[in-house]
């Protein structure tokens, strides 16, 4: 499993290349072209760190093994920011995140599901009429995200 390395930035200066450099003050983290601010950010926010290091490369010729040498990260940890900004830009650092949403039981088919639960129909049949697995539906049963009707008890003589 891949480890999550931060950049190290220690209090001070810290030279990147002859005409770049880095200094953190308190919580800030402050970059300089030729002892001009070029750059700033939190120290804990990472996204900003990742697009600043590839901008470094990328606009200001800092090789990225020096960048990766003097952030304490791993050089792939550049190559992929660098990668990214080539790709998609600034937006592509802060943008969400990118994930899968239900594939089988979209709401069009937890309707569905949940009109023929309401019909009586058992759990296993509506499966069968959906076309999907007995054990999805169930599931869905189990996490609240569909709702069995309550079982009639037998009327007691």
């Amino acid at each position: 499993m891949p480890q999550l390395h931060l950049p190290a930035f220690p209090s001070g200066a810290t030279d990147i290349t002859p005409i770049l450099s880095f200094a953190r003050t308190d919580d800030t983290v402050t970059y300089f072209h030729h002892g001009l601010p070029i750059y700033s950010h939190d120290r804990a926010d990472r996204a900003s760190f990742r697009q600043i290091a590839a901008a470094l490369h990328v606009h200001c010729g800092a090789s990225q093994a020096a960048l990766a040498s003097a952030f304490g990260v791993p050089a792939i940890t550049i190559k992929r920011a660098v990668k990214l900004l080539r790709a998609e830009g600034v937006k592509g650092f802060f943008a969400a995140r990118i994930s899968r949403g239900a594939a089988v039981l979209t709401t069009s088919v937890l309707a569905q599901a949940q009109s023929q639960l309401d019909g009586g129909k058992p759990p296993r049949a509506v499966a069968d009429v959906l076309g999907i697995k007995p054990d999805t539906l169930t599931k869905a049963l189990r996490a609240g995200r569909l709702h069995a009707p309550a079982k009639k008890k037998p009327l007691k003589a």
